[in-house]
């Protein structure tokens, strides 16, 4: 059967990561670690024969860094799309978990009571998120029907692409690992049906006879 095969990747290591702030539309670039990551991951996608009719990126600078290094050793070409950006997280952008928590302590108990619905201030709710990111994939999908396409975006939006994928409800996308630079890996049929053949999945050496 016919099948349309997606590779969803996350972006590389960033600088300040280790900071565990939101970053959300901060445009941070990665870190020396990060770059090393994705070239590690462009060469071992080189190696193991994917061929990606093209790739699309997130636009903001961790994505479409790890989309050019990855475009360096599959020559397919890159499409800038905004919509794979991650979460906006408004004024709480910056700021990590306990920050947020005490400099706003009743938005924080509306998160925790309704997060798929609230948004921070001057931020993006996960359905608003859902939406953009599954308008775009959607697209992609439609246009690149048969073939093998790579995205690259972040770590929110690979977990609503992969409850998406899984029929899952979208309150379990925080039971969803994404770490810098893995890869995941989704066959789409004719029928429509998805098919998730890796989660987070991390290209080295050891493990690139794993890759189809």
């Amino acid at each position: 059967m016919n099948k349309t095969t997606l590779y969803i990747i996350r972006h590389g290591k960033t600088e300040g990561s280790q900071d565990r702030r939101y970053k959300g539309h901060i445009d941070v670039p990665l870190s020396e670690e990060g770059l090393r990551q994705v070239q590690d991951l462009a060469d071992a996608l080189f190696r193991s024969g994917v061929s990606p009719s093209r790739i699309y990126s997130s636009d903001l600078k961790r994505a479409v860094q790890t989309a050019e290094a990855i475009d360096n050793a599959l020559s397919c070409g890159i499409t800038i799309e905004p919509r794979l950006r991650e979460r906006s997280f408004g004024v709480w952008e910056g700021m990590t978990f306990e920050e947020i928590s005490k400099a706003w302590p009743e938005a924080f108990e509306n998160w925790k009571a309704d997060p798929l619905r609230f948004h921070p201030p001057e931020g993006e709710s996960t359905l608003e998120v859902r939406d953009r990111v599954m308008e775009a994939t959607e697209e992609i999908l439609q246009k690149h029907r048969g073939e093998e396409v790579l995205i690259v975006a972040h770590g929110g939006v690979n977990r609503v692409l992969i409850c998406e994928f899984l029929g899952l409800d979208l309150r379990h996308i925080f039971r969803i690992e994404q770490d810098f630079a893995c890869v995941n890996i989704v066959d789409i049929y004719e029928d429509g049906l998805p098919v998730v053949k890796r989660l987070n999945y991390h290209c080295n050496n050891c493990l690139l006879k794993d890759l189809p």
